[in-house]
């Protein structure tokens, strides 16, 4: 299947200091793109791939589960570590759960995490229903563009295929598991208006990670997607000031392209 217009992955060259951007669920890199641009314009080399599965149709997510959503990142983040003297990782929704597995599995090869409203959980009577609803039913209404700018739209599917869906959340329950292994300067940002991942996911992250290095940001103006929200160019600049504390050559670098 063709990749819908805009869903397409993002890469720039930049310089020896990179950052790994992962998309949310049933979302696409179109909902990160502008923040990965901010950074690319600052001199950093930016990966935003597309995960297997989405920015196509929901049909084709049916098809995949965790393991490879997370095989397409881990593999992104290995081949920025070859040519790269920092890297970051930085997720949205579920590629902020992708983003803190990376930091749990690579320890000191990841020297910062960037998350906005990460999910760590699927909640309600639905969660328990999946293992068998997932055979009677194909899907669900969709989650995508939960935006509170007006005229700003998420690229993702209008459905939440079912058997994805419980893939997802086995998933969340390996990287709560896996959160005091966490130890990396973490930024995490969250909206208290979310009406796709509570505020107590968020809450549950700063609870469970091992980091001495926390900082928490709430964006008040902005719903799930902040990053195409009112509050998107302050989590821009407040992860690129986070990255530059963290790398100070990232400063510099960034002076020199320009940023």
């Amino acid at each position: 299947m063709p990749v819908l217009p805009g869903a397409e992955p993002y890469r720039h060259e930049g310089g020896e200091i990179s950052v790994l951007l992962c998309h949310g669920f049933t979302g696409s890199p179109q909902s990160l793109r502008p923040w990965a641009e901010y950074l690319a314009e600052r001199g950093l080399t930016v990966s935003l791939p597309l995960l297997p599965g989405h920015g196509t149709r929901w049909e084709d997510l049916q098809l995949t589960g965790w393991q490879d959503w997370y095989a397409e990142v881990d593999r992104e983040l290995r081949a920025l570590r070859e040519r790269s003297t920092h890297v970051f990782v930085a997720g949205l929704s579920m590629g902020g759960a992708l983003a803190l597995r990376l930091a749990a599995k690579h320890g000191t090869a990841i020297d910062g995490v960037v998350v906005v409203n990460p999910a760590n959980k699927v909640h309600g009577l639905a969660a328990h229903a999946l293992p068998v609803a997932r055979h009677l039913v194909r899907t669900t209404k969709g989650i995508a563009s939960d935006i509170a700018k007006e005229g700003s739209q998420e690229l993702g599917y209008a459905r939440v295929p079912l058997h994805a869906a419980h893939s997802l959340r086995n998933f969340f329950r390996l990287v709560d598991g896996e959160l005091p292994q966490v130890t990396q300067p973490l930024l995490l940002l969250h909206s208290p208006q979310d009406h796709v991942v509570p505020p107590a996911d968020s809450a549950r992250v700063l609870g469970r990670v091992s980091s001495a290095d926390v900082t928490e940001i709430v964006l008040e103006q902005s719903y799930h997607v902040a990053t195409l929200d009112h509050d998107a160019d302050r989590i821009f600049e407040e992860s690129h000031a986070f990255m530059t504390r963290i790398a100070p050559s990232l400063g510099k670098e960034g002076t020199a392209v320009g940023g």
